[in-house]
């Protein structure tokens, strides 16, 4: 029985740690957060935050683990690598990850490198970004360095809002840090997805079309995720082609990406983002409905050192979709009313809240109160019904009793 320990336990985690278990492992959780639901799943929970590198080393050390496993977690990425690396597991290179998890760092990276990339410059002081804010054609985005799931992530065309947004921006910022980048106006849609490399070799993809809220709350929070992609297949192989370059430039080994990616009227590619792990918001369960390729199974094997040399690409069948159950408002959750229109598409739902429990506006994909994934018969079907969800689904909440 090999013995993994995993980086957090949160709902979004908790497939991981079954298939871990189902698998036959012995199964070590640990974070800051006692109460996450994950931990029940595990053989052993320990109360040690998966950002404080020093601290899970000698919680790795003292267990004697052989892999641990970043699961949908961008903060706990670099923490992964710089355990496996100081402990001679495997795992792609510390230095790598922490240019992935760091948006000032890898913006730079990619420019030095000859990839499309934004005008973009990381700050630590408001008085430094105002004194340059001029040097940049608006509008542009302000967003923290080291945060994910969109939190503090602000479009602004104005030095006016600036204090404001960064301030927000810094919220969510572990190291105080926040970038103002270009915005970069899309063609077609944003493109998301998860992909898998076996020793350096980019080998599998399944890119995803993203869709976004009308929301003057936060506009950036994905709150959907459909398959297969619409972009033609140039463009994607362009993609791939471009993940690869990257790939070997920053000497990756084998392991999970989760991508945020823009393509603009040129059809010129910008990554916005290319995580070291997995998606979350249930990405991996839907591209295993989709192509029958379990990426779980491949990041437990891959930190094991076990050999993935089997997987390939399969391009996906059928029409998939991941909807996260939102609302726009905070306020008691009442529940929810689902169309019997959309009824008949939904093969997984899950609510993250009890009725009566108080609920937050959709700041970040963490605030969401649920998640379903959805099957059609069709490409026209299927974009048309995701991008109409408010019309079939209805988060009803009662704000009347908010502060009470």
């Amino acid at each position: 029985m090999k013995k993994l320990l995993m980086l957090g336990g949160a709902h979004s985690q908790i497939p991981v740690i079954k298939a871990a278990r189902d698998l036959g492992h012995y199964v070590v959780t640990c974070d800051y957060l006692e109460d996450n639901p994950g931990h029940k799943y595990a053989h052993e929970y320990y109360n040690v935050s998966t950002t404080d590198k020093e601290a899970v080393l000698s919680l790795a050390s003292t267990l004697k683990i052989d892999g641990i496993v970043c699961y949908a977690s961008d903060p706990a990425a670099p923490t992964a690598a710089y355990v496996a690396e100081k402990l001679g597991l495997p795992s792609n290179p510390y230095q790598s990850v922490e240019i992935l998890s760091n948006k000032d760092r890898f913006r730079e990276f990619l420019k030095q490198n000859n990839f499309n990339v934004p005008k973009a410059k990381g700050y630590s002081s408001i008085e430094e970004a105002e004194a340059e804010f001029h040097s940049f054609k608006m509008p542009v985005m302000v967003k923290p360095v080291d945060s994910s799931g969109s939190k503090g992530v602000s479009k602004i065309d104005s030095i006016d809002l600036l204090r404001e947004k960064v301030k927000d921006a810094l919220s969510y910022s572990r190291i105080k840090r926040f970038i103002i980048e270009e915005y970069i106006e899309k063609s077609g849609y944003h493109i998301g997805g998860d992909g898998f490399s076996v020793d350096g070799k980019f080998v599998f993809r399944c890119l995803a079309n993203e869709h976004f809220p009308d929301s003057q709350i936060n506009p950036f929070v994905p709150i959907s995720a459909s398959w297969p992609c619409a972009l033609p297949e140039r463009i994607q192989d362009k993609i791939h082609h471009e993940i690869q370059r990257a790939l070997n430039l920053l000497n990756m080994k084998t392991g999970a990406y989760n991508f945020d990616i823009r393509i603009d009227d040129k059809e010129d590619i910008y990554f916005i983002e290319m995580g070291a792990r997995n998606g979350g918001d249930l990405y991996p369960q839907v591209i295993n409905y989709a192509t029958g390729i379990d990426m779980v199974e491949y990041t437990i094997k891959a930190a094991l050192g076990e050999n993935c040399s089997d997987l390939t690409m399969v391009e996906p069948k059928g029409y998939w979709a991941v909807y996260l159950l939102n609302s726009q408002n905070s306020g008691i959750f009442k529940g929810v009313d689902i169309h019997e229109e959309i009824q008949k598409n939904i093969i997984e739902c899950e609510l993250l809240v009890n009725q009566g429990e108080k609920i937050s506006a959709l700041t970040g994909a963490h605030a969401k109160v649920g998640i379903m994934i959805l099957q059609f018969s069709s490409m026209d079907e299927m974009l048309d019904k995701v991008e109409n969800m408010t019309k079939w689904v209805k988060v009803n909440i009662d704000n009347s009793l908010v502060g009470k």
